[in-house]
């Protein structure tokens, strides 16, 4: 996740002539979110139902959010700030 964020943050302040890394480095990202979705979709997963919904509607924000910005109707922020969040959590810092 570290790894597709500094992609995803780089890509973006390169703006317009950077677009072809924007582009994959948005992909990257939907790819994670997409196996975090599936992951916590599993009746197997061990996490509490609350907490696998929100990562659920996180993986859904992200899809969506990502075609705006291919779209040139929104910013990576919003993705930025939940990638950086769930890393936070995910070293036991806040979010």
């Amino acid at each position: 996740m570290a790894r597709v964020t500094h992609r995803l943050r780089g890509a973006a302040r390169n703006g317009g002539p950077g677009f072809g890394a924007l582009a994959a480095a948005l992909h990257d990202n939907r790819r994670l979110w997409c196996l975090f979705a599936a992951d916590v979709a599993q009746s197997a997963n061990l996490l509490p139902a609350d907490l696998r919904a929100r990562i659920f509607y996180l993986a859904e924000f992200t899809q969506q959010h990502s075609r705006k910005v291919l779209a040139g109707e929104g910013g990576v922020d919003p993705l930025l700030e939940i990638n950086t969040a769930v890393m936070r959590g995910l070293r036991g810092g806040e979010a």
